[in-house]
């Protein structure tokens, strides 16, 4: 796919240029047949090219037009909601959490991708991302590596720590991201989110509740 990708990208950047010379020529009354009005047009072709490039990478690229062919990745900027499925047991009961609800929120541009997890308990925040795109076998995922850090006041049962999340990106029928993750506490479980502002909230919204094992704790 990245191959497919590279070859369009070079074959819209080379229709792009021979637009922008033979419509330089046209109004410049400039015969291409000439050494010197060929060559000379080359400063103002570059200049056209660079500047549909930046406009492309600011804001081309989220347009659905350019999906697939040219743009192999989905746009998931904005903030997702959902729930984590975990395996941690407290180590006061020793059973399982509810489901933990959270926020994934996703700032992406087109070439960096960050991705900032909440809980009424934790912040995550990743430092190595990427997406596995490869339409042949049917996969679009997102994954990331990241650092979790639990409030202070909770450090006798939650500890800083690492871990990896892998996303599934669903776009058909509805807009979701389902995935798995596992972290260095020998800990995993699953999260599924779905998409719910284009914004990038700090918290989660109030409707949510709060952390159930916050929530049973206060009891």
């Amino acid at each position: 796919m990245r191959n497919i990708t590279i070859k369009s990208s070079l074959y819209v950047l080379v229709g792009i240029s021979a637009i922008a010379w033979f419509s330089l020529a046209y109004f410049s009354d400039l015969d291409l047949s000439k050494f010197k009005d060929f060559f000379g047009l080359i400063p103002k072709v570059v200049t056209i090219d660079l500047l549909i490039m930046a406009i492309f990478v600011k804001w081309g690229w989220k347009l659905k037009v350019f999906r697939g062919w040219l743009v192999p990745f989905p746009n998931l900027n904005g903030s997702w909601v959902g729930f984590i499925y975990s395996d941690w047991k407290n180590p006061n009961t020793g059973e399982k959490p509810p489901p933990i609800p959270v926020m994934l929120t996703v700032n992406q541009s087109f070439s960096h991708i960050s991705c900032m997890m909440r809980t009424a308990e934790m912040e995550s925040s990743s430092y190595s991302e990427g997406f596995i795109i490869d339409p042949d076998r049917q996969i679009k995922n997102i994954a990331y590596s990241y650092c979790s850090k639990p409030r202070i006041s909770l450090s006798d049962r939650s500890t800083p720590h690492d871990g990896t999340a892998v996303f599934k990106i669903i776009e058909k029928p509805e807009l979701k991201l389902v995935g798995r993750y596992w972290t260095e506490r020998l800990t995993k479980g699953e999260i599924k989110l779905e998409f719910h502002s284009a914004e990038l909230l700090e918290e989660l919204p109030d409707d949510f509740g709060n952390h159930p094992v916050t929530e049973n704790e206060n009891r």
